[in-house]
C-alpha cells in the first residue's frame, strides 16, 4: 500500500510540475505552484487541479467565453452618453484614462455626481431609500449576500415594490454566498424576484467555475442611480458580533453618464448567468443627463477579459503619480510588478503610505501580506497597521487628485480571476477628501518601523515565507 501511494504521489506531483512548466506564463508563479505541490503532497496536487491551471488556454473554456461575449457586444452597442466622454487635453492623466479605456473598454465620462459612505450604516440607509423610490427596475449584483437584518429589509422592500410593478432582478456569486440559503432565494423566488447564481458550483463543472468568482458589488436603480464600491450585503457593515468588530468599507452612489457603464456591466453577467437577453437598451438604458461634474471612469477585469484590466490600472496610477501614493486594502498581495512599482516611486520621492487592517478574516491573507513588507519598508514605503479597525476598503489615492473605489484587491485574485468592478474618480475635491480621511485614520495605526520590523521572531518570519509561496491562491 504504501509502494502504491507514493507511486501515485510522484507520479501526480511529475504531471504537475511537467503541466506547470508548459503552460505556466509568470515565473514567479509557477515557482511557488511547484514549491506547493512538492511541500504539500497530494494536497499540493490537488490545490494545483483547481486552483491553478489556467483554463482560459482549453479550447472550450476560450470558446464559451468568447462566443458569449461576442453574442453581448452585438446586441448591447449604444452611443446614447457618447456626449458625455471626456477627451484628457494631454494632462498627467491622460496615459491612465487612455490605457483604462484600451484595457478595460470604458472611456472616461464626465457629467457625474459621487456621494462617498465611509461605513455600513450610512451607505444602507442610502441604499434602501434608493430601492424604495424605485419606478421600474432594481438590479442588485453582489459577491455576498448574507441572511440577516439588512437582508430582511431588503425583503420588506422588494415585497412593497414588486406589488408595484417594478422588476427585481438579484445576482450573487455562488462561492462568496455559500451561506446564502436555498430557502432564502426560495423566498425571493415566491416574491416574483428574479434571483440567479453566476457560476455556480455544480457537479461536472465545478473544477472549472470554482476558482473564477464575481467579485463586483453593483446595484442598479431605474437606470438612473448605482452604487458600487467594497460593500457586500452582510450585517457585519453594523453589527459588533464578530472578532473583527463591524467592518468599515468604502462605498459610493452615483447619478450621471458612469451609471450606464456599470448598468452594462451588470446586464452582461445576467446574460452569462442566465443566457437570456432580455435586458433591451431602449427599456433598461435610458439616456442619461448631466448631473455634476465629476468626472469618472469604470474599470472593469475578469478572466473573460484580454488584458489584467485591474492590474493595468493600480499600476499605472502608481506610475503616473508625482507626489504621493495612498492606499488601503485588506489583501494586500502585489505581485512583482507592483511591488518593483512602489519602490520605484519611493526611489522618485514620492511618498508612499500603505494601510492594512492588525487583524484579517484570513490569516493566511495576513502572513502574505506581511511578507511584503521588509523590502517596502527598506526602500522608504510607511506602513500603518491600523489597530482596531478592519477596514475593507479597497482605495488608492495618487496626489490627492484621483481615486479608485471598488471591489478590486491589491492581489492575484482579483488581478486574474475575479471578476471586479472599480471606478477611477479623477476629481481634486473628491481625492483630497479621501486624502484626509486616510491620513486621518493613520494616527489610530501602529506605523512600521524597518529595524523593528525586520528583527520579528523567526517564527513569524517562517510562516510569512510559507504563506507568500501559497500567494498565488490567495
Amino acid at each position: 500500500m504504501l509502494i502504491f501511494l507514493l507511486s501515485v504521489y510522484i507520479i501526480s506531483s511529475l504531471w504537475a510540475i511537467l503541466s506547470i512548466i508548459l503552460y505556466g506564463n509568470r515565473p514567479a508563479r509557477s515557482i511557488s505552484w511547484i514549491l506547493i505541490t512538492i511541500i504539500f503532497p497530494y494536497l499540493g496536487v490537488v490545490l494545483y487541479i483547481i486552483f491553478g491551471i489556467n483554463r482560459k488556454r482549453f479550447k472550450f473554456f476560450s470558446l464559451n467565453f468568447n462566443a458569449k461575449r461576442k453574442l453581448y457586444d452585438l446586441q448591447h452597442k449604444s452611443d446614447n452618453i457618447q456626449e458625455f466622454a471626456h477627451k484628457f487635453d494631454a494632462n498627467k492623466y491622460e496615459s491612465v484614462g487612455d490605457l483604462m479605456k484600451k484595457s478595460s473598454g470604458f472611456p472616461a465620462v464626465d457629467g457625474n455626481n459621487v456621494t462617498m459612505y465611509f461605513n455600513g450604516a450610512s451607505n444602507f440607509e442610502a441604499l434602501y431609500s434608493a430601492l424604495e423610490n424605485a419606478q421600474k427596475f432594481i438590479h442588485i449584483q453582489y459577491y455576498i449576500i448574507e441572511n440577516g437584518e439588512i437582508f430582511n429589509r431588503f425583503l420588506e422592500i422588494f415585497k412593497q415594490k414588486l406589488q408595484q410593478g417594478v422588476e427585481i432582478r438579484v445576482l450573487y456569486d455562488a462561492f462568496g454566498s455559500y451561506d446564502f440559503k436555498k430557502k432564502s432565494v426560495d423566498i425571493l423566488e415566491s416574491l416574483g424576484v428574479e434571483v440567479h447564481a453566476i457560476l455556480p458550483l455544480k457537479f461536472g463543472n465545478i473544477l472549472s467555475t470554482i476558482n473564477f468568482r464575481n467579485h463586483r458589488k453593483i446595484m442598479i436603480i431605474d437606470g438612473k442611480i448605482a452604487f458600487t464600491g467594497g460593500m457586500n450585503v452582510s450585517d457585519k457593515y453594523i453589527k459588533n458580533d464578530n472578532e473583527l468588530g463591524i467592518w468599515d468599507d468604502l462605498h459610493i452612489k452615483i447619478t450621471g453618464a458612469a451609471v450606464d457603464h456599470l448598468h452594462r456591466i451588470f446586464i452582461k453577467d445576467y446574460y452569462f448567468a442566465t443566457n437570456e437577453i432580455l435586458l433591451s437598451e431602449e427599456n433598461y438604458l435610458p439616456e442619461q443627463t448631466k448631473k455634476g461634474d465629476t468626472l469618472l471612469q469604470i474599470v472593469t477585469g475578469g478572466p473573460d477579459h484580454t488584458y489584467l484590466s485591474i492590474l493595468h490600472q493600480y499600476s499605472m496610477m502608481i506610475h503616473a503619480a508625482k507626489k504621493s501614493i495612498y492606499i488601503e486594502n485588506p489583501y494586500f498581495i502585489p505581485n512583482k510588478t507592483l511591488l518593483e512599482a512602489l519602490k520605484m516611486a519611493v526611489l522618485r520621492g514620492v511618498d508612499v503610505k500603505i494601510m492594512v487592517p492588525k487583524n484579517n478574516d484570513s490569516r493566511i491573507a495576513k502572513y502574505s501580506m506581511f511578507s511584503n513588507f521588509q523590502d517596502l519598508l527598506k526602500t522608504g514605503a510607511k506602513i500603518y497597521i491600523l489597530k482596531n479597525t478592519f477596514s475593507h476598503s479597497k482605495l488608492i489615492i495618487i496626489d490627492d487628485e484621483i481615486a479608485s473605489v471598488g471591489s478590486g484587491n491589491f492581489d492575484y485574485r482579483s488581478f486574474e480571476h475575479n471578476y471586479e468592478v472599480n471606478t477611477i474618480i479623477y476629481d481634486n475635491n473628491i481625492a483630497k477628501t479621501l486624502s484626509e480621511k486616510f491620513i486621518t485614520n493613520t494616527q489610530k495605526c501602529l506605523v512600521l518601523d524597518y529595524d523593528s520590523f525586520r528583527n520579528r521572531p523567526f517564527k513569524t518570519k517562517f510562516l510569512e515565507g510559507l504563506a507568500k509561496i501559497v500567494s498565488p491562491l490567495l
